[in-house]
């Protein structure tokens, strides 16, 4: 299973230097974990950049995956993990979603550095 982190949602949909590294994660569908905290970033950010249009395609495509909903347990889970490494909300409930479906997380976001089951790698240059 994987999840992948907003940043790279919005990489691969961007075209950025880094797509091709979320490709395969984000094209088998069948094994791929959504968030529900990816699907507000991600439609928030395009909304705000590209448009209603382009924000609803993109979330259309999301929804291709398994969707994991914010439950009572994972923020629990989420807050744990925020306090444990210091992470800002967002990144502990995807980190939380990604460990209760024993998935791998996708990020470049340097936050997960040094965190277990992360496949983290820098973004490039001139790229968030």
């Amino acid at each position: 299973m994987n999840v992948v982190d907003s940043c790279g949602w919005i990489e691969y949909f961007a075209g950025g230097p880094n797509a091709g590294r979320y490709a395969k994660a984000l094209e088998e569908t069948g094994s791929l974990v959504v968030p529900t905290i990816c699907l507000y970033e991600v439609f928030g950010l395009l909304l705000r950049q590209r448009g209603r249009s382009d924000a609803l395609e993109a979330v259309a495509a999301m929804r291709e995956a398994q969707i994991a909903s914010l439950t009572d347990t994972l923020a629990m889970e989420a807050a744990t993990l925020a306090h444990a490494h210091k992470l800002p909300m967002a990144d502990s409930i995807i980190l939380a979603t990604a460990r209760a479906f024993d998935a791998t997380l996708w990020t470049q976001d340097e936050h997960f550095t040094s965190i277990p089951g992360v496949h983290y790698f820098p973004a490039r240059p001139g790229r968030p």
